[in-house]
């Protein structure tokens, strides 16, 4: 039996939402489980890709035997039922760019779960799911929109449960994505953030989380401008991100464009936009990007309602 699924790439962050804001995004990777028939074949994990030069995509994160992160997903529903996997061939199809802050490992991790639980009959609910995609990932920002689709506001709580509920996004705003040709991985992006901050950066973000929500429920593009500044995690990575802080001050005076932000990690950037100056936003990033010497695929795209989906069986 095989089956295949369908897992959108995922923005984390948003500016103030650190650990706990995400946005699923139509960029895909496909997760294909395969039960294969010959004994003692063990795991096979093969990567497959669009791109000409699988070995410059740079997929370390995803090893190809039993030290894989979409192994050890499989592994963990497998033991949650008093079962270990067999013999599997997985196959993983990227189209999401890696060690750019779009969710990559968390759209494979998902991916794998979810395949494994279709071919062992469904016995992990939602919230089982969810609960086990955090454990690999660490943290719920990103698998929660790549099961769920949309914009999600979610927590990981101390009983290991996944609390979320969707936003709404405003179809006036536009996302505009930029991804630079530079690698930044997780780790090294993590490392930089201290571990106390300051009781005022804390509060801030409280407040700017709080605006927030209220500006995505009115469409209000004025307090949108003012609630997407942090304190937590993009002035200590900003050094890390070409473009971040020349694209801010870039669009400061643009009345129509709310604002920039790191996505994830980094070192992809959401620019969030009124519609009618999606132009300008691709015209000024891409000669931001230019000024600084670095390529940049720049794209406006649609917030994805669908989450992860099964294509095949």
């Amino acid at each position: 039996m095989k089956i295949s699924v369908k897992v959108p790439a995922t923005s984390a962050n948003i500016g103030p939402g650190f650990d706990c804001l995400g946005m699923a995004l139509p960029i895909y990777n496909t997760v294909t489980i395969d039960e294969t028939v010959l004994p003692g074949t063990g795991v096979e994990i093969n990567i497959l890709s669009d791109e000409e030069d699988v070995d410059n995509l740079l997929i370390d994160h995803i090893p190809r035997d039993e030290n894989s992160i979409v192994y050890k997903a499989v592994e963990l529903l497998y033991n949650s039922i008093g079962q270990t996997p067999s013999e599997l061939k997985i196959n993983i199809q990227t189209s999401i760019p890696v060690t750019r802050g779009l969710g990559s490992s968390a759209a494979v991790i998902v991916g794998a779960l979810i395949a494994a639980n279709k071919l062992l009959g469904n016995p992990a609910d939602e919230s089982a799911l969810l609960s086990i995609a955090t454990e690999i990932e660490g943290h719920p920002d990103n698998v929660t929109p790549a099961v769920v689709g949309g914009l999600v506001m979610s927590s990981l709580e101390n009983d290991g449960s996944i609390i979320y509920r969707k936003i709404d996004w405003p179809d006036e705003w536009a996302i505009t994505v930029c991804i630079p040709d530079v690698e930044l991985a997780t780790e090294i992006s993590r490392s930089v953030i201290p571990k106390e901050v300051p009781i005022e950066d804390a509060v801030f973000n409280l407040k700017r989380m709080g605006m927030f929500m209220k500006a995505v429920h009115d469409c209000d593009s004025e307090l949108m401008k003012v609630a997407l500044t942090d304190k937590l995690h993009q002035p200590y990575r900003e050094k890390l991100v070409p473009g971040l802080k020349e694209l801010n001050e870039a669009f400061k005076h643009e009345d129509d464009i709310l604002g920039c932000v790191l996505s994830g990690a980094g070192s992809s950037m959401l620019i969030i936009s009124k519609q009618n100056v999606v132009d300008k936003v691709h015209s000024l990033t891409q000669e931001v990007m230019d000024n600084l010497n670095v390529k940049a695929d720049i794209r406006t795209l649609k917030v994805e309602e669908n989450g992860a989906t099964i294509v095949c069986d």
